[in-house]
């Protein structure tokens, strides 16, 4: 581990923590504990009171019984603000608002009045607006469960991509947070996970294990750091305080063939609990497809998760994490895949034969393991230390077809195996304090992240390092050498002549009996953060102040200080919140195929298959960003609360994705600098006779400037421009509106519909005629045709003018009406939103995806046969209730093209005890 020598304090403090986490070993939770004693004026207890703890816009509801002595405990409690409501036969009902800010548990005073006396305290009329000085979004299990969510291998993604503000929903469970491209952190029960979790990288915990979600889209405070556009803040189920043994077992059938079965079970005591659950799943649609027509796209997944409380003593507990999860799926197919034509024979002769090999045939399996144990020590009533140890394990098999020559198509003229494996190892302690005005946090964190990536490639495109061309200038296929085009009637292709044959790639062309070139690349990161925050609470304002110190040492090395400030102000009157942060922030390269991006333009085999650029830098750089928000949250009677957010961020050395044809070999680029402006907007209902409702909104741009200074090919720029253009995954507007209706009646069911609006991610690779950017890829579609502006489709195949939706002259393309050329004015797309003739612009302009409506529904019954204890539940879910045809992407540099799934219907029996 190297760190820079000139930073003495960072030793200094990394030497305290790690001296005071032997000494007292604890971790950092997301959840604390409500307990107290329930007794009347005379001080005597209450029992069998019942005591109910709700937040009505996360959703969160609970309720307990006091035992013989008066005492009641809610444990696992995600921070956040409730209301307390205390009940018993001959007393009036108390009710008091309630804050967990902190790990540290909270002791309630609870004296209930004989009822004829009357109760003056704190009775909450109605929800009120957050406190904070973050925008946040609070989720809790029971709104989750009636959420009809479109992808069960996703449902964290699926879940804060409908619920959030500021989410531009992609395919496969990719979410882009507030104009960034996956640069989100997870933490889990504390634990911070900020590798990719879209289930073409990595599994994600299952959503039947999560109790509860807050969602920061705020100013992220000083514990997190590196990947902080959104924190997400996991609370997951538990066991502990469960006396009787509760659970559910469900199984449902759906659209594309798809069976799905969870098992989940809780139980435990006072002092110890244990949560375990299980599911899997069998899909004939797991990925979303680059053909509304869904085929070669089956997959399988299994989750396991247990989480494990024990209380060792009054001031010690441990926990244990532990969540195993393997999926396997098929990658799809487009019909351009289906029966690829190739050199089957004679391919280093001049006259090579082309059969049908197959189809394509490439398939992905992941498999990822968490093992996270804790030990918590509460020091004082107002002071708690934490300490823990975690590992982490993503390990990616792609396997090619079996017929490599069968990976041959449009966009791929390689075929790639590779074994990638992602570790990561750490430790966190921090210490918590609550005392008058002050919620202080001090911590430290230390992670190592081991990165194992072996790929095996070679060419299947007979054309791509051809050594002759023919007459016209087009290379051919067959020979294995310049000096033999003569013979053979053709050209030399070689540099000499200022051809493009590279003699270096010619062993490794599988059209040409060559073999797979092997690359193995690997480092070991380390970084080390500490920080500092207070919350400060006084009088109507709140003052948030942190300072984190962030040192990143892998391929590159870098070193942050970081402030973190924020400040509410609250209008009693009103009860109207004003907010304003600030925050610094290191950000860190992604992980994933990390090492061949920064390594791969160095090799001479890798540099031209990864089309790298003369000029840019082969190790991609931390950067850092400075980020403003400014906002307020305001409740309108008693039924509404509205939160609101005006975002800036700007970022020194932005990343992003490309990817090696269309394969899964995904890196990350470096761009010089990004700008992202915006707001994000959320209202909520909590609860209006039954009714629920909430709309979230928002519109973010993700402006990127050129140049490419770091990471394999992707550069767009022309050499010495800055012109700015829009990423793909940057969006003007999106919402989601959803509701919740409770039919009156005791055992009756209950309907929740969810409306998506998007206004559609830019599509860089559209047609278009007439640009005024000089970064733009539509220079080259621009033709004369007789006389006339026309737009040239040459680059595309018909199945690929299908699938953009393109006609010319009302004329729609399909697989057997190929349209090589139009008239700009005639050139239209049931898909994509072409600019006019002569106005695109690849920052204000730029061609995109047709905006799209998309309706969701469910509907339930949660107790079928009117049961007490042991009970039956239907839920029937539609997703895309219209069959509304529609693209999340087109071509995309990262990801290719894929369309949203089409009607799926989905019937889910369950038994709960």
């Amino acid at each position: 581990m190297r760190f820079s020598p000139r930073k003495p304090f960072v030793h200094l403090f990394l030497l305290m923590a790690i001296g005071l986490a032997v000494h007292l070993p604890l971790q950092a939770q997301t959840s604390g504990s409500i307990s107290g004693t329930v007794t009347d004026a005379t001080g005597a207890s209450i029992p069998s009171a019942t005591v109910t703890l709700k937040n009505t816009v996360s959703g969160l509801d609970r309720s307990a019984q006091t035992d013989s002595a008066g005492h009641f405990q809610f444990a696992n409690v995600p921070q956040n603000s409730y209301t307390v409501s205390i009940a018993a036969s001959g007393f009036t009902t108390l009710s008091k608002t309630v804050a967990v800010t902190s790990v540290v548990p909270i002791t309630l005073p609870a004296v209930l009045q004989v009822s004829s006396v009357g109760t003056s305290i704190d009775v909450e009329a109605g929800p009120e607006a957050s406190l904070s000085a973050s925008m946040s979004t609070d989720i809790d299990r029971s709104a989750i469960n009636k959420l009809p969510l479109e992808s069960p291998t996703s449902g964290l993604s699926s879940i804060i991509g409908e619920s959030s503000p500021g989410v531009a929903s992609d395919s496969n469970g990719q979410m882009h947070g507030l104009g960034d491209h996956a640069s989100n952190t997870f933490a889990v029960d504390g634990e911070q996970i900020s590798d990719q979790q879209s289930k073409v990288f990595s599994n994600q915990l299952p959503s039947n294990a999560v109790q509860s979600l807050q969602v920061i889209a705020g100013a992220p405070p000083a514990e997190y750091g590196g990947k902080t556009s959104m924190v997400i803040e996991v609370t997951t189920r538990s066991g502990l305080g469960v006396h009787t043994p509760t659970g559910s077992v469900t199984a449902s059938y759906g659209s594309f063939g798809s069976v799905d079965g969870s098992v989940d079970l809780a139980y435990g005591g006072d002092k110890w609990g244990n949560f375990i659950e299980i599911d899997a799943l069998n899909n004939g649609r797991f990925l979303d497809t680059p053909e509304f027509s869904v085929f070669h796209d089956k997959g399988n997944e299994l989750n396991l998760f247990d989480r494990i409380d024990r209380q060792l003593t009054p001031m010690d507990t441990i926990r244990l994490n532990v969540s195993l999860s393997r999926s396997w799926f098929q990658t799809p197919n487009t019909f351009d895949n289906l029966a690829v034509q190739n050199v089957v024979s004679g391919g280093t002769t001049a006259a090579p034969v082309f059969g049908t090999v197959g189809n394509a045939d490439q398939r992905s399996k992941i498999l990822t393991y968490n093992i996270a144990p804790t030990y918590t020590r509460t020091v004082s009533a107002s002071t708690v230390l934490n300490f823990g140890l975690y590992v982490r394990r993503d390990g990616y098999n792609y396997y090619p077809s079996k017929s490599p020559l069968a990976d041959l198509g449009p966009i791929q003229n390689e075929s790639i195996a590779q074994q990638r494996s992602l570790t990561n190892a750490g430790l966190h302690s921090d210490l918590s304090y609550v005392k008058g005005i002050n919620t202080a946090k001090f911590g430290v964190q230390y992670t190592q992240t081991f990165l194992r990536e072996n790929d095996q490639l070679g060419i299947v495109n007979s054309t791509f390092n051809s050594p002759c061309v023919n007459s016209k200038g087009a290379s051919v296929p067959g020979l294995t050498a310049p000096s033999q085009c003569s013979s053979a009637g053709y050209f030399s292709n070689s540099t000499a002549v200022g051809g493009t044959f590279n003699p270096l790639l010619q062993p490794f062309d599988l059209t040409r009996g060559g073999t797979l070139f092997s690359y193995f690349g690997h480092t070991d990161i380390k970084e080390l953060a500490l920080y500092a925050e207070d919350q400060i609470k006084t009088g109507n304002w709140l003052f948030n102040t942190g300072l984190r110190y962030d040192g990143y040492n892998g391929l590159a090395t870098a070193h942050q200080i970081e402030p973190r400030l924020g400040t509410s102000y609250t209008i009693k009157r009103t009860g109207t919140v004003l907010r304003i942060s600030y925050a610094r922030t290191l950000e860190s390269p992604f992980n994933e195929n990390l090492v061949l991006s920064s390594q791969g333009c160095g090799s001479p085999i890798l540099a031209p298959l990864l089309d790298c650029s003369p000029g840019v830098s082969t190790t991609l750089q931390p950067g850092f960003r400075n980020e403003f928000h400014a906002g307020l949250s305001q409740p309108l009677g008693k039924h509404f609360v509205f939160s609101g957010d005006y975002i800036w961020k700007y970022t020194h050395n932005a990343f992003d994705f490309s990817v090696l044809g269309n394969t899964p070999i995904t890196f990350p680029i470096d761009w010089h600098s990004a700008k992202i402006p915006g707001f994000a907007l959320r209202m909520d209902v909590p609860n209006i006779h039954n009714f629920s409702a909430f709309v979230v909104m928002s519109s973010v741009a993700a402006r990127f400037f050129p140049p490419q200074v770091a990471g394999a090919g992707a550069t767009i720029a022309q050499p010495g421009s800055n012109y700015p253009f829009r990423i793909d995954h940057d969006e003007k507007f999106n919402q989601t509106t959803h509701f919740n209706y409770q039919i009156p009646g005791k055992h009756s069911p209950w309907i929740a519909m969810n409306w998506r609006f998007d206004s559609g991610l830019v599509a860089s690779s559209a047609p278009c005629y007439g640009v005024t950017d000089p970064n733009s890829v539509c220079r080259a579609d621009s033709i004369l045709i007789g006389g006339q502006p026309g737009v040239s489709l040459a680059q595309f195949t018909a199945d690929q003018e299908a699938e953009a939706g393109i006609s010319c002259n009302g004329v729609a393309a399909s697989l057997t009406h190929y349209i090589p050329q139009c008239l700009a004015s005639q050139l239209n797309s049931s898909l994509l939103s072409i600019p006019a003739p002569g106005t695109e612009d690849d920052d204000h302009n730029p061609p995109r995806i047709k905006a799209k409506s998309l309706f969701d529904a469910s509907v339930g019954e949660d107790n079928l046969f009117h049961g007490k204890e042991k009970t039956w539940s239907l839920h029937l879910t539609a997703v895309n209730l219209s069959n509304k045809v529609a693209l999340y992407n087109f071509l995309s540099t990262f990801s290719g093209t894929h369309f949203v799934t089409p009607r799926t219907l989905t019937a889910e029996l369950g038994f709960h005890f």
